[in-house]
């Protein structure tokens, strides 16, 4: 069983930080005293994130491109010396009929939402070796939990890095690293051009989206316990992860 961590002054690096659930876990880590690494791609977004975070690192960051990884590890432990986390949340939506999907987007998809997954992991996974301790969060989606028209590529990429998730737990176990799996539900975020903000057309009656904050407390939840994984159901907001 993992021991609880506590997370003031860990390094913990988030991978799709600019926006989103990644920023509301940057957000929340640095509440906690944690030591944020913030990585995306919006260079623009990520300085002016780190300087709301008392000059937290910022690393310009491509997922898909393993040398602009391998930049992010070097840069995190020049500046800290460790990495005792890694948020796994950098991702795009992608919805599409079966019949209409176009597969170089498809294949571009892939790289992004399940191939990065991998690289990400193995760029961090050495220092962690060393330490002889790491914790990995994947995010995926609870789309993987039903067979929704128009929502299967995008489905099938996260289902994808569910079954990674649950192997690199195993195999990273003797490491002494954790790899925890959260699956968020409706999220109010930009994803999917905004269409789950409060008051979108997109909504069905009665849906009420939750909230990045809310699945970045869940994240640090697993961050903390190492625990396997963490289905966000439908529905209100789980007091036991409340603010």
């Amino acid at each position: 069983m993992a021991t609880l961590l506590d997370l003031n002054g860990k390094v913990i690096i988030v991978t799709g930080s600019s926006s989103g659930i990644g920023e509301a876990t940057a957000r929340l880590l640095h509440a906690a005293g944690a030591l944020p690494v913030l990585a995306a791609r919006r260079a623009d977004r990520l300085a002016a994130l780190g300087a709301s975070l008392d000059g937290a690192l910022a690393v310009p960051t491509d997922v898909t491109e393993p040398a602009q990884l391998a930049a992010l590890v070097d840069a995190t432990v020049e500046r800290h010396g460790r990495i005792d986390g890694l948020v796994v949340n950098a991702g795009a939506s992608f919805h599409h009929r079966l019949q209409d999907v176009e597969p170089d987007a498809f294949r571009s998809l892939l790289d992004l939402n399940v191939v990065s997954v991998v690289t990400t992991m193995q760029a961090v996974l050495p220092v962690m070796r060393r330490q002889g301790s790491g914790r990995i969060v994947a995010v995926s989606s609870g789309t993987t939990r039903q067979a929704i028209p128009g929502v299967g590529p995008y489905a099938a990429s996260k289902a994808a890095v569910n079954m990674l998730a649950e192997v690199a737990r195993k195999e990273f176990a003797d490491d002494g690293v954790d790899v925890s799996l959260v699956l968020p539900s409706i999220t109010a975020t930009e994803f999917r051009d905004s269409a789950y903000m409060p008051g979108s057309s997109s909504l069905r009656p009665g849906m009420v989206p939750h909230s990045p904050a809310y699945v970045g407390r869940v994240i640090l939840h697993a961050l903390r316990t190492g625990e396997p994984r963490f289905d966000i159901p439908h529905g209100p907001e789980d007091p036991q992860y409340s603010a």
